[in-house]
């Protein structure tokens, strides 16, 4: 076990980064104590109009939010009394310093306060565990400590250890209450009612890349999937028959996808695993046989590296309430979702436009965010109603695609249990973009999908020279042709006078 002396070292390197994440983790408000069962079956406040809490999994104790201490005069808080010389930290700071802990040294530490045992049992360390131990799979059993344990200690019955009849009360937190409150609750129905994306059916390739691509706006496609086999056969029965023995990426882990299944029906957590894989087509060849690229995406110039190309495609298969938060895609590429079953909840920004609660680093090698979806929703999502400059939403349902610009930030959320396609590319309309991130200074550690990162700017801008002679000096021309033309001046500035706001004759 670490000593206290090496835990309180290592809370040095920890405090940097808690510092920017509590600006992004506010405070949950909640004006009345929520009632509280027992067996914590179901807890929800009438009172706080919109928000629903589902059933959660049941719990020998229960977390507060640190603002009902103070409307029951007389109680003390029982996380200070447990933690002893350590109630003077954070909650996070805690959970920081337990993060350096294997299970043994958990497990004893949660034998030594009611406080401890509340820390101790903390799922998202213990989800840690097992991502860390077993990235080859696992099965998840109720909760991430049970799997760890199932899997580690397979004799050992976690029902009858002893603790289950441990009842702790008065424990307040904000951060472990707002942790738990993201895990259960439901989409807000304001969240959903903002719908303003372009929506088009039936539009000519002309007329996509002229509106669209071109301008790099974000739009609707409708009827773009009609024929896809994979919109009529992808379903879980479907895909547990072809492939449910197969391992697919979710997170750090490679999980059969029956697996995942039974993952995503029993949990119930802040950030839930998303399986996410980009060899989907070859794993299982009938998968990428069911589907093909709408017609307004066929131009890839990506395909000239053959096999080197970076990753492009990805499956993607989550519960209700998993996603992706807010980031711009990979490369300087532009792409397309297709939602084959479900539901997704999309926010769009420009990127000229950071979404708040998100903080890039200047060179833009890192992104600090809120923990969760949810969590942006709660404390963020409200000020865009007054942006001079809102965010483009839309929810994308079964059979319509979202075509997603070069260089916009993007937060996705699944509303249901959901199944899409996705793919990133690279048209005339946004090469020079992407030839320009790929020779940049960092380009080590921004380009993503490829072994080779160093060197992917020569190879694809000689692939594309060799396949394409004089698309890269046709584009650039187009380009300078272009920004000319903006600056121009239209006929009205050239006849008025700027500083008179009259009209000017030259004859």
């Amino acid at each position: 076990m670490l000593s206290i002396k090496r835990l309180l070292y290592q809370t040095r390197k920890i405090k940097k980064k808690n510092a920017t994440r509590r600006k992004l983790r506010t405070q949950t408000p909640c004006k009345t104590k929520l009632p509280v069962r027992e067996d914590d079956e179901v807890l929800e406040d009438p009172e706080e109009d919109g928000f629903k809490l589902t059933s959660a999994s049941s719990q020998a104790y229960v977390v507060q939010p640190l603002g009902n201490l103070y409307l029951n005069p007389g109680s003390t808080n029982s996380r200070d009394t447990g933690l002893g010389n350590f109630h003077t930290l954070t909650d996070e700071l805690v959970l920081e310093i337990l993060g350096l802990l294997g299970d043994i040294e958990l497990g004893v530490l949660a034998t030594v306060s009611k406080s401890f045992y509340v820390f101790a049992n903390y799922e998202p360390l213990w989800r840690n565990l097992v991502l860390e131990n077993f990235s080859g799979g696992f099965r998840y059993n109720g909760t991430w400590k049970s799997a760890f344990i199932s899997a580690n200690y397979p004799a050992f019955n976690i029902l009858n250890n002893g603790v289950q009849n441990l009842k702790i009360r008065d424990f307040y937190s904000d951060y472990l209450f707002q942790s738990w409150l993201c895990a259960n609750l439901e989409m807000k129905p304001e969240w959903l009612e903002r719908d303003n994306i372009t929506r088009k059916k039936g539009i000519s390739v002309e007329e996509f890349i002229l509106n669209f691509e071109e301008p790099n706006k974000p739009v609707l496609l409708e009827g773009c999937l009609d024929d896809w086999a994979a919109l009529k056969n992808w379903d879980r029965d479907y895909l547990l028959q072809l492939c449910g023995d197969v391992k697919f990426s979710a997170g750090p882990v490679e999980m059969k996808l029956k697996d995942y299944f039974g993952y995503s029906d029993q949990m119930r957590e802040e950030r839930p695993l998303y399986l996410f894989d980009p060899k989907f087509a070859d794993k299982v060849p009938k998968l990428g046989s069911e589907y093909e690229v709408p017609v307004y995406f066929r131009e890839d110039l990506f395909h000239v590296l053959g096999n080197e190309r970076p990753d492009y495609r990805w499956i993607i298969i989550g519960p209700a309430g998993s996603g992706s938060s807010f980031h711009v895609d990979p490369n300087s590429t532009s792409a397309w979702n297709a939602v084959i079953k479900g539901s997704k909840k999309w926010i769009v920004f420009p990127p000229d436009v950071i979404p708040p609660g998100v903080h890039p680093s200047p060179d833009g090698a890192e992104v600090a965010s809120p923990v969760s979806i949810i969590e942006w929703f709660m404390n963020f999502y409200g000020a865009t109603k007054n942006w001079k400059k809102k965010p483009v939403e839309c929810i994308c349902k079964a059979g319509e695609v979202i075509f997603v610009p070069h260089g916009w930030w993007h937060l996705v959320i699944n509303l249901e249990e959901s199944i899409a396609i996705t793919q990133n590319y690279v048209s005339r309309r946004n090469l020079l973009n992407v030839l320009d991130f790929l020779k940049r200074p960092n380009a080590r550690t921004l380009v993503s999908g490829t072994r080779d990162r160093v060197n992917l700017h020569e190879k694809f801008k000689n692939a594309i020279e060799a396949s394409f002679p004089g698309i890269i000096d046709e584009v650039t021309l187009r380009e300078e042709e272009k920004k000319a033309q903006q600056k121009k001046p239209t006929f009205w500035d050239s006849v008025a006078d700027s500083k008179a706001g009259a009209f000017k004759f030259s004859f």
